[in-house]
């Protein structure tokens, strides 16, 4: 091949993995923006709540707590099936509200657990979550193979979770935290991963929008289940 040819050959790839790499940089910040402000509303509705007699009574000292909390699970199962036929507005819109939805179910654990155990556990979830994150960022290592094996660790929680409500066992509850923080830092890292090898340049606005709502979503997840399930193992209960 002729040496000049070859220099602006090898020019243009090394501008086309550049413009790549500037717009895969872009969408990932968009993916983090968009979950922590759903965090914050989250957080700010669920300590609202909390400090309003008028709210969390009604709530939960009634059948409405049952409501409450499944609600969240409703709009991932809403999300889930119908991302593809949403708009990117509605998708966001629908991100927000679910995200305000899950604070009115968190607020129960402004009345449960200390404010200084809550900002610790929040905090120590945030390293944890930054940690894997980065490394299913930056990692080469093809984490695909872990995915059934931490989605069936992931239903096991659940189903577990959902007999212990029933049984009220302390062991339990123990041995299902423990598992669960396993399963949800591993898809943090997974997760992570998937959302970067997901996204295309050539796709339009509106697909890259709405796949960094749901990439917002599944991060999202990750990190409120992370936290809920650090704070049963270490947080400190309100005497």
């Amino acid at each position: 091949m002729d040496p000049i040819q070859n220099r602006f050959g090898y020019g243009a790839q090394a501008q086309s993995a550049a413009l790549f790499d500037e717009g895969l940089r872009q969408h990932m910040l968009r993916v983090y923006n968009y979950m922590g402000l759903g965090l914050v509303i989250t957080g700010l509705v669920a300590f609202v709540v909390s400090q309003t007699p008028a709210l969390y009574v009604p709530i939960f000292s009634t059948p409405l707590k049952w409501v409450v909390m499944l609600a969240p699970l409703a709009f991932v199962f809403f999300f889930s099936f119908r991302i593809q036929t949403m708009s990117a507005s509605t998708a966001q819109i629908t991100f927000w509200a679910f995200c305000a939805v899950m604070g009115l179910s968190l607020a129960s654990v402004f009345l449960v657990f200390t404010g200084t155990s809550i900002a610790r556990t929040f905090f120590i979830t945030a390293t944890m979550f930054g940690a894997m994150s980065l490394y299913g960022y930056t990692t080469k290592r093809d984490l695909s193979k872990f995915g059934s094996f931490l989605m069936m660790g992931l239903i096991g929680v659940v189903i577990a979770s959902v007999v212990n409500i029933f049984l009220g066992s302390t062991a339990l509850q123990f041995a299902i935290s423990v598992i669960g923080v396993f399963v949800f830092v591993g898809l943090t890292a997974w997760d992570t991963q998937n959302i970067k090898e997901q996204y295309a340049e050539n796709m339009d606005q509106e697909s890259q929008q709405k796949l960094a709502v749901f990439g917002a979503l599944s991060l999202y997840l990750n990190f409120v289940n992370l936290f809920q399930l650090l704070l049963s193992l270490t947080g400190q209960r309100e005497e």
